[in-house]
């Protein structure tokens, strides 16, 4: 009987947190890119309520600072590239990478009059490409330059905002740019430009995955795997009917209902966002395939020496993997 009175309080207690635990919003960081597309239906499609979670997106401008609030402890998780997850995991942050997102679609694009029809003609031209670290920069430098028999110095490389590197194709400030979806279709439509490369065509790897802190997988379990079973379900939309995913997400990266054209006149956003999603290869589990390229995209990392251990020993991904979602997914 005397058990069964301090049990009970006890229990209650238990009962109460557990409630808290489950109205409290889980906030996903996601950056305004094809590649986060996974997040955005989530919430546009009602998943995330449909799996129990109350989620607020929230927008980054880079990957850096989305994974900033990892590590501080005000996003419960995000959709980013996996070279911040190592670089920061490699300087002691506690960070998982606990699902898939999207493999790595890069294209080149050059303008028509720059004579540039393969990459090793990008030597002594300019390439609008994405900030210095960022995953875009990773495997430009480390492996698109790099099979093309060029390095880093051969090419004036300036590190600007997909946007601004749209417009500066369009404004002929540049010769090419190395682009991610939606931008390098938008490119297309909008600017004298052709794709001369792609990098998912010859080195796929994955670029974009699902990350959280260890702190919160430990005490928010529950929430991860229901955000991860929601962006799973968002991912199936997007795979087998991008036209139904693009008329969620269109308006999140056109801004007008069309887009003019040089050549097509004004197509409707939701025409140009469905072909970029068909270029894309989502995906919500990590392969051992793709661990291992993991494994090859840290080992880059070290060698231009933005990733450094403590022992200076090659630093090992499945420190910072944590696959058990899949697993118990029997993804």
């Amino acid at each position: 009987m005397k058990l069964s009175k301090l049990l009970i309080p006890a229990l209650a207690a238990f009962a109460v947190a557990a409630q808290a635990d489950a109205n409290e919003k889980f906030k996903v960081g996601y950056l305004r890119v094809m590649d986060d597309a996974q997040a955005i239906v989530a919430q546009e499609a009602g998943y995330y309520k449909k799996h129990g979670l109350d989620v607020e997106l929230v927008e980054f401008k880079s990957g850096t600072d989305l994974i900033k609030a990892i590590v501080g402890g005000q996003l419960d998780s995000g959709v980013l590239g996996f070279t911040n997850a190592v670089a920061w995991a490699s300087k002691g942050a506690d960070l998982k990478v606990v699902g898939g997102a999207q493999q790595g679609y890069h294209a080149v694009v050059a303008r028509d009059d720059a004579g540039i029809n393969k990459v090793s003609d990008l030597k002594g031209k300019t390439l609008a490409s994405q900030a210095e670290g960022s995953t875009a920069d990773t495997v430009l430098k480390g492996v698109v330059l790099k099979q093309a028999g060029l390095k880093p110095d051969d090419v004036n490389i300036m590190g600007v905002s997909p946007q601004v590197a749209v417009q500066s194709l369009v404004g002929k400030r540049v010769d090419a740019a190395f682009l991610f979806e939606p931008q390098a279709s938008i490119a297309k439509l909008i600017a004298p430009v052709k794709q001369v490369y792609e990098i998912g065509e010859v080195w796929p790897f994955p670029c974009m995955v699902v990350i959280t802190s260890g702190d919160t997988l430990k005490k928010r379990k529950d929430a991860v795997w229901k955000s991860l079973d929601a962006q799973r379900d968002a991912i199936d939309l997007l795979q087998k009917k991008p036209a139904d995913a693009s008329k969620l997400i269109a308006g999140y990266f056109i801004s007008e209902p069309t887009l003019k054209t040089l050549k097509k006149g004004d197509i409707p956003r939701e025409t140009v966002i469905t072909e970029a999603i068909k270029s894309q290869t989502f995906t919500p589990a990590v392969t051992p395939k793709e661990q291992a390229r993991m494994q090859e995209i840290a080992n880059i990392l070290q060698e231009q020496g933005s990733l450094k251990t403590r022992d200076g020993k090659p630093f090992d991904v499945k420190d910072v993997l944590d696959l058990s979602w899949q697993k118990e997914r029997k993804l």
